[in-house]
This record gives C-alpha cells, structure tokens and sequence, in this order.
C-alpha cells in the first residue's frame, strides 16, 4: 500500500506525521514544488521511524507517485497567507479559491499522468470547489473532498465536552460545505442513542443557547487555532490520513465526506461509503426543513463561487 503526499507545507507535515505514527500504508512518498523541502520532511520523520511501525518515508517527484492508492493533495496558499482569518467574512475559505485553483490546474495533470488509478483526496482549502476544479481538469479522475469530516469530529469533540462524555461515543455530523455555510445536523444528534434535545431537557438546558455556542466555536475553530498557532495543521492532518486508510483498506466506513453530486451540481458532503473506489454509495440522512434548506444554501454558494474561477 502506498500513499502520495502533494505538498510539505504545514497540513502536508502533518498529514505525514500522522501516517508514519499510525503505519497508514508501507510506502508514503512526499512530493513538493522545492524537493529540498520535501526531502527535509522526509529526512526529520524517518529518524523517529524505528520506534513505530514500518514504514518507508520517501520524498519524491511526481513519477515516484506511480501505483500510489490515495494521493493527498495540500499544495496551495493557506488561510493565514491568503488572509482568510476574519470571522466577518462571508467567503471564508472561499477567498482563497482564485490562487489555489490556479496551483491545482497546474499540479493535478501531474498527478493523474503518473498515478492514473489513484483516488485524490483534496485537502487545501477550500477543498470541495478545488475537487471540482480537479475533477474538471483531468474528466475520468477519482477525486474526494475531506469535506466536513473534521467538522464533525470538532462537533462531536465539543458535544463531549458539554455532556462530559468521551467524543468518540457522540453521534454528529456536519454536512455541506467545509466553510461558513455548513450545516449541523443537530435534529440527528445524540449520545448514547439518545438524543442531544432530550440530555438537554433533562438538565434544564436550552438548545438554542448551547447550539448558537457550539456552531460559531466549531465553524470558526480554524481561525482560533490560527490566531494561536499559526496554522490549522494537526486534526485535518489527522482525519485525511484516515480517509486514506478507508479507502486503501477498503473499509466501506460510513463518514461525512466530500464528493460530487448530480443534483446539487456541485461537491459537498453527506453521509457517504468510503473504500477502494473512493466513494461507494452516499446516503441521504433525514433532514429537518431547516437542514435542508441549509444544505441547498451551502450548494448554491458553491457554484457561485466555482464560476467566478472556471476558465472560460
């Protein structure tokens, strides 16, 4: 099994960091624009190697990706760098389309030419107009979007936190887009199997407070981390490593995860099966009209923002 990284900048370092510590595949090869940079990487997390799993930690050109299963693609401007840090503003990481659509027209026939077979997982922001932009430049390609996937873990991280419960036993998704207009899936959200209206009614609690609080740390925890850290590097570092593992086992995991839809006209996430062929099946939960309306909300500036960068 063999897993490609495009790009060493700070979400591609730890993206790499996460598959060498959990032996996500045998082989990972690192490829960046500056090889030096790559080799770097490389060189710094293979002298830790020994004390875990094996695995071979390469860097690379994009030739060295051929019979790669899942590529990872981070190249690209960041949020701090393409200042898309302002709680005030609607675009989000949608400011950084325009750059980054440029870089991925550049890099993706690169990719695809040397590993045709494998599944791109966008991960740069903002990743589900960039899998369209990928998917248009090279037709045929498997492209997902790590989507809202971290977005639900920050949701399920924050409900744990409130109900004093471990996060891995809350059910929560986030749906739509990974940005501003994303969609909490709060009329499915539980612990236990119960419902989160219900743990709350118990202890006197109001939804509306605890949602408003919920929504604006999860939608805005990139730019919190930012502001103390710099770069929003670690959870979706994390969370791609493990879609790559989804699909190079072919585990058909049920996650909320980005890929193209016929009827929105654009990608976005909803509950979806994930294995080798990428994604398998996308499921449809039940939606409150709220929820639903929010989903059509989060599709529509998607394909405002797509064709403000096609080429025409």
């Amino acid at each position: 099994m063999k897993i490609g990284i495009v790009g060493t900048g700070s979400v591609g370092c730890a993206s790499a960091m996460a598959a060498a510590v959990r032996g996500s595949a045998r082989e990972i090869v690192l490829v960046n624009r500056t090889r030096k940079t790559a080799e770097a990487v490389a060189t710094d997390i293979r002298y830790g190697v020994p004390v875990g799993r094996k695995v071979d930690l390469i860097d690379g050109d994009y030739a060295d990706l051929e019979n790669a299963g899942v590529v990872l693609v981070t190249s690209g401007v960041n949020e701090k760098t393409g200042g898309a840090t302002d709680r005030n503003d609607p675009q989000g990481r949608l400011r950084l389309l325009g750059k980054n659509a440029e870089i991925y027209r550049d890099i993706v026939p690169k990719i695809v030419d040397a590993a045709p077979r494998a599944v791109l997982l966008v991960v740069t922001d903002p990743p589900d107009p960039l899998a369209d932009i990928a998917r248009e430049t090279r037709p045929g390609a498997t492209v997902l979007s790590a989507g809202t996937y971290l977005d639900s873990q920050r949701f399920r991280v924050h409900l744990g936190r409130h109900f004093s419960v471990d996060p891995a036993h809350v059910e929560a998704q986030v749906i739509g887009d990974h940005g501003t207009a994303q969609v909490f899936l709060w009329s499915s959200a539980r612990v236990g199997g119960v419902p989160i209206a219900t743990l709350l009614k118990k202890r006197g609690e109001n939804l509306k407070d605890l949602r408003e609080r919920i929504e604006k740390e999860v939608r805005y925890a990139n730019i919190t981390i930012i502001e103390g850290h710099n770069a929003s590097q670690y959870g979706i570092g994390i969370v791609s490593v493990r879609i790559a593992e989804m699909v190079l086992k072919d585990e058909r995991a049920v996650i909320p995860i980005g890929s193209f839809h016929k009827k929105l006209g654009v990608t976005l996430s909803l509950p979806s099966v994930v294995g080798r062929g990428g994604i398998i099946d996308v499921l449809e939960p039940e939606l409150s009209d709220e929820e639903q309306a929010g989903l059509e909300n989060s599709a529509k500036i998607l394909k405002a923002a797509l064709e403000r960068v096609r080429v025409q």
